[in-house]
């Protein structure tokens, strides 16, 4: 096992990661932006370095200031978390050359993962499903016509690099692609340095549901079920839960079985995320793979009894899985996750802020992962997210009951978040019944429109 690691990320997942190498009697580092300097990753870590100004690009994303952070305290290991250079190829590689294990995939992984026409090829070579649509990198918008007219109307266009929603344009005819074509590039050469574009067949109304995986550096793969996460705005995820209504076990079973000989194929290793849009006929279709701890990970830790970050570190340190995780894994009650956003519940802009009260919620079946405290400071640098409240029970009314207990119980003052966005949520009847795909969000608010015009005449 490793005697030191570094864990090259902040707030929860962060602490999360500390929390999970603290048990498995490792020690830490924390490295930290002048903005996080009273932040609790840094105050629960057994060592920490800041690394540089609040801006993360010469911060938390400064390759050269995180590996000297890693050499000055020697450790053995880094843990990238999610988002920052947790999918950065280049960093992996500057890991290894540093002789320091990266926690996740090789770069040579990361890299074919990351470029989403590649990995979908991949895919496609490994029979797993995916949507019908171009074959590789669209030179032109001539190109991309031609495809349009093979693939069908709708189509849409998506950025070969990065992820977010950025890049990606729906196309409805060959009037509007022209225009939509320029939009994406451009938009994806300024977000990712890279305006490649490919394009699949759109889905109107698909639920987005993603399976996750674990590898070992032996050849061994397991698949720990799936997570629905259909509830997003602007392709930001609100809410996840698992197991999907959606996937029997049947499915579950061929999903799983496809994703250990694809992944085996490709040399994958540590925790991935394998993503899929599911159509109107219950057919599942890969769109991207992330190679890296998920930020809803927590609920698929409760329906399967295993601590995922617990498991990237033993496998990081060339455990087998036999020895850390029972097989075949069991997939027990329901769980959900309400991801708690510093913005404004219907403005949804950013809210940073000092936070003058922090009442967490407890009791049994209810978890929060954060790293906020009353008095503490919210900085306009970063993510949003400053908590996850997940909950588990028996069956999912069970779960989202103690969901709306907890989110009424979670006060947050100071500042605004998302809890009363999620209140009203939970309380939908097409949320509580599970009549949901991507497209909910959109409908909800245009209900609660409705409504709101509808009590002021």
């Amino acid at each position: 096992m490793f005697r030191k690691v570094l864990v090259a990320n902040r707030g929860e997942i962060a602490l999360r990661v500390i929390s999970a190498c603290k048990e498995l009697g490792i020690r830490t580092v924390a490295v930290y932006s002048e903005a996080d300097r009273n932040s609790l990753h840094v105050r629960f870590a057994d060592e920490a370095i800041c690394i540089g100004p609040s801006r993360a690009s010469e911060s938390y994303l400064n390759v050269p200031a995180v590996i000297s952070a890693a050499e000055i305290a020697d450790v053995d290991a880094i843990h990238p978390g999610y988002g920052l250079l947790s999918e950065n190829a280049n960093f992996a590689e500057v890991c290894r050359a540093s002789n320091i294990k990266f926690i996740g995939p090789p770069p040579e992984v990361t890299r074919l993962m990351g470029e989403k026409d590649r990995a979908r090829q991949a895919m496609r070579r490994a029979k797993v499903p995916i949507l019908p649509g171009s074959d590789g990198i669209l030179q032109s918008e001539g190109e991309a016509m031609e495809w349009a007219r093979t693939v069908g109307y709708p189509i849409i266009l998506k950025a070969a690099a990065g992820g977010g929603g950025r890049g990606m344009r729906i196309v409805r005819s060959n009037d509007e692609l022209p225009a939509l074509f320029q939009a994406a590039h451009t938009e994806a050469a300024n977000a990712f340095g890279n305006g490649d574009l490919y394009l699949e067949k759109f889905i109107e109304r698909p639920r987005h549901i993603e399976f996750q995986v674990l590898a070992d550096e032996h050849g061994n793969i397991l698949s720990l079920g799936e997570r629905e996460c259909s509830i997003q705005r602007r392709h930001q995820k609100l809410i996840e839960e698992a197991p999907s209504l959606q996937v029997n076990t049947k499915l579950r079973e061929e999903i799983g079985k496809t994703l250990r000989r694809s992944l085996a194929n490709i040399g994958y290793q540590n925790a991935g995320t394998v993503e899929f849009l599911m159509d109107e006929d219950g057919s599942l279709h890969f769109i991207e793979m992330n190679t890296r701890i998920q930020v809803e990970h927590p609920v698929t830790e409760f329906i399967t009894g295993v601590d995922l970050v617990k498991a990237q570190l033993r496998i990081a340190a060339g455990e087998k899985l036999s020895s850390i995780i029972p097989d075949p894994i069991v997939l027990r009650g329901h769980s959900i996750e309400c991801r708690i956003n510093a913005e404004h519940p219907e403005k949804f802009t950013p809210s940073a802020g000092k936070i003058t009260a922090y009442n967490l919620p407890g009791g049994n079946g209810v978890r929060v992962d954060t790293a906020q405290y009353a008095e503490g400071v919210v900085p306009p640098y970063y993510d949003s997210l400053i908590a996850k409240l997940i909950t588990y029970g028996k069956d999912r009314p069970e779960a989202m009951a103690r969901m709306s207990r907890a989110l009424e119980m979670f006060v947050v003052e100071g500042i605004h978040t998302s809890i009363p966005l999620h209140r009203r949520i939970l309380q939908d009847e097409d949320f509580k019944a599970g009549r949901f795909d991507t497209k909910f969000m959109e409908r909800f608010f245009e209900r609660e429109k409705e409504r709101g015009q509808a009590a002021s005449q």
